[in-house]
């Protein structure tokens, strides 16, 4: 998984100015990555600055169901 990473740091580089969060969302979106490794992987890249840690829980079950949403569908 890796190539998680790689694209975490190429989205980051790309954009400057958005939260290493945003970053993590952007590249994990429709990818279908399980919660386990949406879990370790979070804990890895994203600062622990950009959320409160009350709301981990809650964040990690929003990026699950982010990450096996489809980039296709119309918004």
């Amino acid at each position: 998984m890796k190539s998680l990473a790689r694209r975490f740091t190429k989205i980051q580089n790309r954009n400057s100015y958005y939260s290493s969060y945003l970053c993590f969302a952007m590249a994990i979106k429709g990818r279908g990555f399980t919660k386990k490794t949406i879990s370790h992987w979070f804990n890895r890249l994203v600062v622990k600055d950009d959320y409160s840690q009350s709301d981990k829980r809650g964040i990690l079950k929003h990026l699950e169901l982010f990450a096996n949403t489809s980039e296709d569908r119309p918004n």
